[in-house]
């Protein structure tokens, strides 16, 4: 596809130009699996103005049957270990506990809630039907593979992603420059108040926000941080190593630490509406996670690119 031809895509899927060029990727001032500082090299792309929405997601199921993972069963050979009565159809959702709690113990504030889903991202009795302009979420990296071919676009690499967050403002902490709140102001939508109990939302909501509800970056591009993480498409490992092959990558990502089977990680980006200054300050082009590809949360979601070749 020439970039004339893209061009006319672009323009018509509200997509914008990122630039090429070499940029410092990564931070040695915050976690440590964001450094070392590196020079990474990105060719132009064009990619969505704002994060797959649920009425875009909803009519890509309309058209194609597809079935989140969120809303089947799981496999029991792929989970030996677990009771058959836990393999439910389910994800991943935050409950805000009525009280501060252990920060260093997840499940206070995470469980897997039956009948989750996209549609319904706070479980049964939650919907999307006035939130057609929010991002969707509870996308798994199946889901978000399965949109990404129907869009006839790609997941972005992480190295992509975080030159698209920068908006041409190379080795500012953040995606707007050098302050969180540049007089006082709220950029993104993040937590404020102490996680995870009391979300003050002084930066206008509580939760998702509809996309493109705060200033685009210098790339014209919306919400690149905060709201909900994003998938890209490297798997995690070392920051700045080269990945040898997409086998040998998948495997090493794995977590070895973790309890259960081993199931391969992706890298996140951008943070979400659950970053808090007291807890997951990765509201950063340069903060990463590491996500399991078989699992779905509430604060997840997916942008799309298309390389010129």
């Amino acid at each position: 596809m020439t970039r004339d031809m893209t061009a006319t895509v672009a323009a018509t899927e509200d997509m914008v130009w990122v630039p090429g060029g070499t940029f410092a990727m990564g931070s040695a001032d915050h976690y440590p699996e964001e450094a070392p500082v590196h020079d990474a090299t990105v060719a132009g792309f064009w990619m969505d103005r704002h994060t797959v929405t649920n009425r875009e997601f909803a009519r890509f199921v309309k058209e194609t049957g597809h079935v989140t993972v969120a809303e089947r069963a799981p496999d029991p050979a792929d989970y030996p270990d677990a009771e058959p009565d836990k393999l439910l159809p389910s994800s991943v959702v935050f409950r805000a506990p009525d009280r501060p709690v252990d920060l260093g113990d997840i499940h206070n504030w995470w469980t897997y809630v039956p009948g989750a889903h996209w549609r319904r991202p706070q479980g049964p009795g939650s919907s999307v039907r006035r939130l057609a302009g929010h991002p969707v979420v509870h996308l798994a990296w199946e889901d978000a593979s399965a949109y990404a071919a129907w869009a006839g676009k790609s997941i972005p690499t992480e190295a992509e992603w975080e030159r698209a967050a920068r908006g041409g403002l190379d080795g500012e902490p953040y995606a707007w420059g050098a302050e969180l709140t540049p007089g006082g102001r709220w950029l993104a939508n993040t937590w404020q108040g102490r996680f995870p109990y009391r979300d003050t939302g002084e930066d206008g909501h509580v939760g998702t926000a509809p996309v493109g509800s705060y200033p685009p970056n210098g790339y014209g591009l919306y919400d690149m941080i905060g709201n909900v993480w994003e998938w890209t498409s490297d798997w995690y490992g070392a920051h700045g190593a080269a990945q040898e092959s997409c086998c040998s990558a998948a495997r090493s990502s794995v977590d070895t630490e973790a309890p259960g089977p081993a199931v391969p990680r992706k890298v996140l980006k951008g943070g979400s509406f659950l970053c808090a200054p007291n807890y997951c300050r990765r509201y950063r082009p340069a903060a990463r996670m590491a996500h399991a590809v078989d699992t779905a949360t509430c604060h997840l979601g997916l942008r799309l690119v298309v390389r010129v070749s």
